[in-house]
């Protein structure tokens, strides 16, 4: 099936384009929804500016549009998109792995526009997810946190096997979702195997305010792998 991929640069999104292409798809477009919002209840916000170069690497097309991120009109927004590239496709993947908000209202968009909603991570166990996705050759970092239990220091930090096991233990002490699903931190992917050439980090800042974090990537570049 000729598919797009709701795309944000994050794991799930990524992961979700790699089962895709296990399945036997063809991803012929990336589609990423820059929220003005950093609140958006449906679209990932820091660092997704940088999908352009994801998208270079990968090189799978990018559809990149501005929306205000304001809850239910943000999929107004989205609907506009996929019309847009429609005639090229039949589905849509989404990285949706537990939040029935978002897999419910993917879901309704897809079916008004007569696409088939595609989200091979849908009920995936956190722990289970993680290990897969470590396994399958990604490297991917943190780019946000906003819970207790992680505190700046998890700001930039990559997730190997041993900082898997360490989030692990804050996760339960904590109470907070292991795959960062209420939104309690985000990552950004700077390799995995689809990928042609690595992403490079060469200028980011940390901001911390209160009790949760930022890291903005300011400068990144393309090398070989």
């Amino acid at each position: 099936m000729k598919i797009a991929a709701l795309f944000s640069g994050a794991k799930d999104s990524t992961f979700a384009i790699y089962k895709a292409i296990q399945m036997g798809h063809e991803v012929r477009y990336l589609v990423s929804l820059v929220s003005e919002n950093p609140e958006s209840y449906m679209f990932h916000h820091p660092n997704v500016e940088w999908t352009r170069l994801q998208s270079e690497s990968m090189g799978i097309p990018i559809v990149t549009k501005k929306t205000a991120g304001e809850k239910e009109k943000e999929l107004e927004d989205l609907k506009r998109v996929l019309r847009e590239i429609k005639p090229g496709i039949e589905g849509i993947v989404s990285g949706a792995l537990a939040s029935q908000y978002q897999k419910s209202r993917i879901d309704d968009v897809c079916q008004k526009l007569g696409l088939k909603s595609i989200a091979p991570l849908w009920g995936a166990r956190p722990e289970e997810h993680w290990n897969n996705i470590l396994k399958s050759g990604f490297e991917i970092i943190i780019t946000a946190v906003a819970c207790e239990g992680l505190g700046r220091e998890w700001l930039s930090r990559r997730i190997d096997n041993k900082a898997l096991q360490e989030l692990k233990i804050l996760s339960d002490k904590h109470g907070f979702n292991l795959a960062g699903e209420g939104g309690e931190f985000e990552t950004f992917v700077l390799d995995w195997p689809i990928f042609k050439k690595k992403l490079r980090i060469i200028e980011a800042d940390g901001v911390w305010k209160g009790d949760s974090g930022f890291y903005l990537i300011k400068k990144l570049d393309l090398i070989g792998k």
